[in-house]
């Protein structure tokens, strides 16, 4: 064999070693890079869940998403207020996991005067590091005292504990009165409603008796 002969395939074999060491660094590299993004979306949910109570059910991991089924995480606010928020599953993509995007979710917050109210929206998104959610589309709204409604266009800031909406918002009490307005503001710490161009609508007129 020449020594150009020689040189070929020892130039040959050297490439497929740098190949085969290459492939057995991403098979490992791969998984590890998972897993790292995984323990920080974890660890985000931790630092901001402690003192609280946060579960998960299955995880899935994939080169593109993180996906959670079943989260579910409560609290006490500061007035007593208990909650429980939860949805059928939590995606967040590996380039940018403080988006996380919810499926069917809903919360449930118990007031201290005894009063439960409850929203819930087919999709919406946590915006973890503005700490906001987001629910594009109709949100559902109800309390125990019979009140029912829906939002449009909702987004809740936590750290001013302020809902608006940027869509249509309709709102049905149990003793008949009925708003419709083009846009809602809540603040919550205040428990002030701040409806735009609303219409609304009375059983009787003040002072009148109830038929």
């Amino acid at each position: 064999m020449t020594a150009t002969g020689t040189y070929d395939r020892d130039t040959l074999y050297g490439r497929l070693r740098r190949r085969n060491r290459l492939v057995a660094a991403l098979r490992l590299g791969v998984p590890l890079l998972g897993a790292a993004t995984l323990v920080g979306l974890l660890a985000q949910i931790y630092l901001s869940s402690l003192g609280n109570r946060y579960g998960i059910g299955q995880i899935v991991v994939t080169p593109d998403a993180i996906t959670v089924e079943a989260p579910e995480y409560a609290g006490v606010l500061e007035d007593g207020s208990s909650y429980r928020v939860t949805a059928d599953l939590a995606r967040a993509a590996t380039t940018n996991t403080d988006l996380i995007g919810l499926g069917n979710a809903s919360i449930v917050l118990n007031r201290p005067d005894g009063v439960q109210m409850q929203a819930s929206a087919t999709s919406a998104e946590l915006d973890a590091l503005r700490e906001k959610v987001i629910a594009a589309g109709i949100t559902e709204i109800a309390d125990s005292t019979g009140t029912t409604g829906t939002l449009e266009n909702a987004e809740f800031d936590w750290p001013s504990q302020t809902l608006t909406t940027s869509g249509p918002v309709v709102i049905d009490y149990a003793d008949g009165t009925a708003i419709r307005a083009e846009t809602l503001v809540f603040d919550a710490d205040a428990r002030i409603w701040t409806f735009a161009r609303a219409i609304v609508t009375l059983p009787a007129t003040p002072g009148e008796e109830m038929p």
